[in-house]
């Protein structure tokens, strides 16, 4: 049997962690022995691994701002439709090119609904192929909320027309899909949970290592957060930790002015950098991690098991990330500050129960998501005979 293959489709708009969740699942395809062809149609991030994979960089588009409603190119002028004709011929030449068994496209039909000019005829043709691929959607365990009904109606309508399966990345006895996608037992028997997609390249590394009982601040790799990293750095003598060495990760999409407010305010005892590839290892050296609640770095964190505080990003019409973040505090796995309460106070409070307080745990969450997407789709792909 020829080696199969895999068309893997991602967009990030504002932060990178679609991004970086999806190099995670090509790792572990790739270790499955898959041939993955990688689509991404954000801007070109440095340092994300995807092992042997081939990368495709189509024209690249992020959003205006937190409403995700109007998209820029990479020189910041409005998409128009002659760019969207040219990125459309991108990708379909990709597709075809990769000739998959397996067409994987992260997040869509549940969201990245701007990018249907492209997303439309990609899965028009896959499905009308001879040889037609297994078409699955990827997932994360949440949804950002709707307040149009017909936006899920939708949803449903291209799932029921379109793919086979839904891998959910999460945990069902935790949060199950319905919790924020009405329709989920309509499609029950399309949707495999895998468990939450966790990076697990982070290494301790003794005690001279970077990071090493280190206050580590991060804001992803965003544009967002700056809000946090300004809060943490006047935080850091108002606790406990003010004799520490704290670390903070300007995101790589923050323009070069707002990367030098913020390293103005470092004083002795604080490191303004970019963030950095080897983030998982710094989680795993550090004594203490301050940062947003996107679901890598609360994975990250749990993996990493270090104590942390959590403001979850709740701007635009973003809820997911409070959502998560509340219901894992539950679980006694963090501290979690509201983004509408955020202060050098609030932090200082927050770091100081969070050092107190017995380490992260991951309270038995099923944290093997990466692996068993890679064996789902290797089965899929191992089951069509040709």
């Amino acid at each position: 049997m020829s080696r199969r293959r895999v068309f893997f489709y991602v967009q990030h708009l504002l932060g990178i962690g679609h991004l970086r969740r999806a190099a995670t699942i090509t790792r572990a395809m790739a270790a499955r022995g898959l041939a993955v062809t990688v689509a991404s149609g954000g801007g070109e991030i440095p340092g994300v691994d995807f092992a042997d994979a081939r990368f495709v960089q189509l024209p690249a588009t992020r959003a205006a701002d937190l409403h995700f409603k109007k998209l820029l190119d990479d020189h910041g002028a409005p998409i128009d439709e002659a760019w969207k004709a040219r990125r459309r011929e991108t990708l379909l030449a990709a597709y075809r090119d990769s000739d998959p068994h397996v067409v994987l496209v992260e997040l869509f039909p549940f969201g990245r609904r701007q990018m249907r000019f492209e997303l439309l005829p990609l899965l028009d043709e896959a499905s009308a192929r001879e040889r037609r691929p297994v078409i699955a959607s990827s997932v994360r365990d949440i949804l950002v909320a709707q307040h149009k009904p017909e936006r899920n109606e939708e949803m449903l309508a291209r799932v029921n027309r379109y793919f086979d399966h839904v891998l959910v990345h999460g945990d069902p006895d935790f949060i199950p899909f319905e919790r924020t996608f009405p329709h989920a037992r309509e499609i029950a028997g399309k949707i495999n949970y895998t468990g939450y997609v966790v990076d697990r390249t982070g290494r301790s590394r003794g005690d001279s290592a970077t990071g090493r009982g280190e206050v580590i601040v991060s804001a992803g790799g965003g544009a967002v957060g700056l809000t946090l990293l300004r809060d943490a750095i006047e935080a850091r003598p108002l606790t406990s930790a003010a004799g520490r060495t704290w670390r903070v990760l300007v995101g790589v999409n923050v323009p070069e002015p707002e990367y030098g407010e913020v390293a103005a305010l470092a004083g002795g005892g604080v490191v303004v950098e970019r963030a950095r590839a080897d983030f998982t290892t710094l989680l795993a050296n550090c004594g203490l991690s301050i940062s947003q609640g996107g679901y890598n770095t609360l994975m990250e964190v749990l993996e990493a098991g270090t104590r942390a505080v959590i403001v979850p990003y709740a701007g635009g019409i973003e809820t997911e990330q409070t959502l998560r973040a509340r219901e894992m505090a539950k679980l006694g796995a963090f501290q979690v500050v509201n983004e509408d309460d955020l202060s050098p106070r609030a932090i200082a409070r927050a770091a100081d129960a969070a050092l107190a307080g017995p380490p992260t745990s991951n309270a038995g969450l099923d944290t093997a998501g990466a692996e068993k997407t890679a064996d789902l789709v290797r089965g899929w792909a191992d089951a069509l005979d040709w």
